[in-house]
């Protein structure tokens, strides 16, 4: 049975291997990607290897959020209040929370904004006709699916909020000792595991549009972001002396 005591102790962990799978996504970036932006016509395209192995770590890093997934919804059915009042993230982490959890649409705008600067710090290949093949060199095409499956997202983010809302309009009803209070719960576990549904289904959305190498761009962005909020969020709670 998952606890908010052993939850907090696989979070922290996880948190700590993230950290380590966010060094490895680094690396692999160094190693088949021109980071300093230096293109040219000569370059080398990306060996089936260097692709592949860029597969299986990227393979590696939906596991890892997968894991937190399954973990979470298991506390989430023993219990489901701990997780809404998330002890184990800090108050900067709790602040951003959208149903116990980032914002699914959040994955948008990390791909539009590394999109953007990566498109201006590469703008002159680009106009030379050189393709980056980076989150700045999107196509057509992928712009028009990730657009339509943002719609899609903000959908389903709007239903799920109207249910959480309908859900806490139903307060009152805990004071009627006629009240199904069991039932109730079960509502707000049934909310929660959608919520985190959408966030996973998202994700794997997302990477599913990318190259190998812009689903590697994506997530190092995304890991960045869950680890810096952490990260200050910390150190804004610590005590101070």
């Amino acid at each position: 049975m998952m606890t908010p005591l052993a939850f907090t102790q696989f979070y922290e962990k996880w948190f700590d291997h993230l950290h380590h799978l966010v060094n490895q996504l680094s690396d692999s970036a160094s190693a088949f990607i021109d980071v300093k932006g230096d293109y040219s016509t000569n370059t080398p395209p990306m060996t089936a290897e260097q692709e592949e192995k860029l597969v299986e770590l990227i393979g590696k890093v939906m596991s890892h959020h997968e894991e937190y997934f399954r973990a979470k919804s298991l506390l989430t059915e023993n219990d489901p209040l701990s997780v809404v009042a998330s002890p184990w993230a800090t108050t900067l982490e709790r602040s951003l929370h959208w149903v116990t959890g980032w914002r699914p649409t959040t994955a948008f705008h990390l791909v539009y904004t590394e999109s953007s600067v990566l498109f201006e710090s590469h703008i002159i290949d680009i106009l030379r006709g050189v393709r980056t093949g980076d989150l700045g060199d999107l196509s057509p095409t992928q712009f028009r699916r990730v657009s339509e499956l943002q719609c899609d997202t903000v959908k389903e983010e709007n239903q799920i909020t109207d249910e959480l809302s309908d859900w806490q309009d139903s307060a009152s009803e805990l004071m009627d000792p006629r009240a199904d209070i069991n039932e109730k719960i079960e509502r707000l576990v049934c909310i929660i595991k959608k919520a985190d549904d959408l966030r996973l289904r998202t994700m794997r959305s997302v990477v599913g549009l990318l190259s190998p190498q812009q689903a590697i761009e994506f997530l190092i962005a995304s890991a960045e972001l869950l680890v810096g909020i952490r990260g200050w969020g910390s150190n804004h709670d610590r005590p101070r002396g």
